[in-house]
């Protein structure tokens, strides 16, 4: 252990473990024991439940206190020690607290949703491993150790993502995000690597605590300190380099963004836990960890690209008409928000909002999922070929379902960040900072904090355009058809209990008394940067006075657009509406370049592997089997056809001399005679 902790803090740190160990216990009884029983998913819910409660506490013990770390010696390669033990400083009982939290509603909700679910004890194991495995990764205090829970991470992912296996659409996605994840997990490792060849350890606090290594980044005023470290100047831009694909597999940023929106084949209460706080949420989390790591040029990359991904995400959204696929973009277009932020510098309002986020586009996936079962219920009673996740199928289901449409009034508020909800409160930080980060630099940089802007009215039109199209107007499956059977409603209490849950947490009590000043919420004080809260400049009055205001026209907009029919409209072809409807290509060009290319080399590399590898192999195999042939020939008529003939001459002579060796007295008398024959004619011709 590296430092002796109080009774209290053992306690602590204990707590914190049974909560991570908790859902790992519900996964391992329902494998073991459970199987294919119902009881499998209340007994993952009790688990997750038990986690919150004790992830919260552990949040209120260590939450701006003493940071508490513990670790034992796990192994030792030579001279090498590595540790393995449990980090809780604010960033990790911060994440411990909400991914416990987020993942409780889920439980409940999708003991209903999944319950008529042939595989409902497996979709349990999987959701038990899957929340495992992430809290294990914001607690634990080595790379090593983080690298191992974020695979575990990507492969509980992976089975939720491809759940309906018999579904080709649910394999092929499942597949594409494995295979794009795996991509930032090489560049973690090369990351970690390196800082381990730089630094000789894998501890997180000893390389990026307030004591560590490296110090602390931290933009104030346009002051830049750190990082500070003896790592060459190469190696930190590798580093970096890796981290950055990590961050951008995992949490969906440009260019490694296009597995999200087809991660929606997955049931929808998958989709509500992976875009709320858990999977996407590691790689804005990575960046929290190693953020001492990074210097002021790889910090504007990160708000570049963050903000970039921010705006293309939102105006896909615009326009498409997949009811999970548009909160899927929006998704990514706030994660780029969260990324955005960490790079100029926002590092608490970045974590902010990462926090509300987590609430309200969990509350409307679960809006999503209920709307899609009960549509798919009058899809089944009246035998209609629809796609039930179809806004254009929709319209009117306030009326249906006024619980589902109040939570998601709520949500959808909270998305696009008006007063009175936690998201007002933290984009205002994350626009506020952008602008002061973009004072007094040329004006490419002010493209950051004002594509920001742009962002955020984006946002107001896709999220009213999807609420109209699904609450409000007439219910266009009934118009299609007036004699449709419909018997739909809010479900029950599993259903209704988390949208209440998740829309109250929306609002902004849970994180500041004070509805208006985002500078009042308790989250900020927990984090290093506290001097921004200083209202020093005119951005904290305006930017919510523009941002509002013009939320609020974009809103009347859409209405008039698609409730009461105006003079104008969207139109509905053209460049920017063809860019916006293929998702700008990219997924098209990943398919017709990137894919088709592998593809290419992958033929060509097969077909030098056997024309031309194995051709050489074969020729050789040809050559060698030729000399064999040819050794067996002259072995078996030169070497072997000479001693025959030797032994045939041999037993020749043999066969000729035993005739006379018969034991008859004539044979003897003729070799006699015989043998005075040939001396006689012999000394004739000798002598003559």
């Amino acid at each position: 252990m590296n430092q002796p902790l109080s009774h209290t803090d053992a306690q602590t740190v204990t707590l914190a473990l049974i909560a991570v160990l908790l859902p790992f216990a519900a996964f391992v009884i329902n494998f073991l024991v459970l199987g294919k029983s119902k009881a499998t998913g209340w007994v993952s819910t009790l688990a997750i439940l038990a986690s919150a409660v004790l992830g919260i506490t552990v949040f209120f013990k260590v939450w701006d206190k003493q940071v508490m770390h513990v670790q034992y010696l796990w192994f030792t390669i030579g001279t090498t020690k590595l540790y393995a033990g449990v980090l809780l400083n604010n960033l990790s009982v911060l994440l411990l607290a909400l991914v416990s939290v987020i993942a409780l509603p889920v439980h409940i909700y999708s003991t209903a949703y999944m319950n008529d679910d042939e595989g409902y004890g497996h979709y349990f194991r999987y959701l038990s491993f899957f929340c495992f495995s992430m809290l294990a990764l914001v607690v634990v205090d080595n790379l090593m150790l983080f690298y191992a829970f974020w695979e575990l991470v990507g492969f509980s992912s992976y089975l939720l993502i491809g759940f309906w296996f018999t579904r080709d659409s649910a394999v092929i996605a499942n597949k594409k995000a494995f295979i794009m994840n795996r991509i930032g997990d090489i560049g973690l490792l090369t990351a970690i690597i390196i800082l381990f060849t730089q630094y000789h350890t894998f501890d997180i606090a000893a390389l990026f605590g307030s004591d560590g290594l490296i110090v602390r980044s931290v933009i104030t005023h346009g002051e830049w300190v750190g990082p500070v470290g003896h790592i060459p100047a190469v190696w930190q831009y590798v580093a970096f380099g890796g981290i950055f694909l990590a961050v951008a597999a995992k949490s969906a940023q440009f260019p490694l963004h296009t597995w999200l929106p087809d991660a929606m084949e997955g049931p929808t209460s998958v989709s509500a836990l992976i875009h709320a706080a858990t999977m996407v949420a590691a790689g804005v989390f990575l960046l929290g960890r190693a953020y001492a790591l990074f210097t002021e040029t790889e910090l504007t990359i990160l708000a570049f690209v963050g903000c970039f991904t921010a705006f293309m995400a939102a105006t896909i959204a615009l326009t498409q008409n997949d009811l999970k696929r548009i909160l899927a973009y929006s998704t990514i277009s706030q994660l780029g928000f969260m990324v955005m932020a960490m790079g100029v510098g926002a590092y608490a309002s970045s974590l902010f909002h990462l926090a509300t986020h987590a609430f309200f586009k969990c509350l409307l996936f679960l809006v999503a999922g209920i709307v899609i079962h009960q549509v798919k219920h009058i899809k089944d009673d009246n035998n209609l070929d629809i796609d039930p996740q179809n806004i254009l199928h929709l319209g009117g289901l306030r009326k249906k379902l006024p619980l589902t449409f109040i939570a998601a009034i709520i949500g959808g508020l909270a998305l696009i960040g008006l007063p009175l909800t936690s998201g007002y409160l933290s984009k205002d930080g994350i626009l506020i900072q952008s602008f002061e980060w973009s004072e007094g630099r040329n004006i490419f940089f002010k493209l950051v904090p004002t594509f920001g802007l742009l962002n955020t009215w984006l946002t107001a039109f896709y999220v009213s355009r999807l609420i109209i199209k699904v609450f409000f107007g007439e219910f266009r499956l009934q118009k299609m058809n007036p004699h449709i059977k419909i018997h739909i409603g809010d479900g029950s209490w599993q259903y209704k209990l988390p949208l209440i849950l998740l829309a109250v947490c929306c609002l902004f009590p849970l994180f500041s008394l004070n509805p208006l000043l985002y500078e009042d919420a308790w989250l900020f004080h927990g984090f290093f940067q506290i001097n921004f809260l200083v209202r020093s400049n005119m951005y904290h009055t305006i930017i919510p006075a523009l941002v509002n205001v013009l939320s609020i026209g974009v809103m009347y907009g859409a209405w008039m657009l698609y409730v009461k029919r105006n003079t104008w409209s969207v139109p509905q072809t053209g460049f920017l509406f063809r860019m916006s409807c293929n998702e700008w290509y990219i997924d098209k060009f990943y398919n017709r370049v990137i894919v088709k290319f592998v593809l290419i080399l992958s033929d060509t590399l097969y077909w030098f592997d056997i024309k031309v590898v194995d051709g050489l192999v074969n020729l050789i195999q040809s050559i060698g089997i030729a000399f064999s042939k040819m050794a067996a020939w002259f072995d078996h008529y030169i070497i072997d056809g000479l001693l025959n003939l030797l032994a045939a001459v041999v037993q020749g002579i043999g066969d000729f001399a035993r005739r006379f060796q018969r034991g008859k007295v004539q044979y003897y008398l003729y070799s006699m005679l015989l043998a005075l024959i040939v001396v006689f004619i012999l000394k004739i011709l000798i002598w003559t």
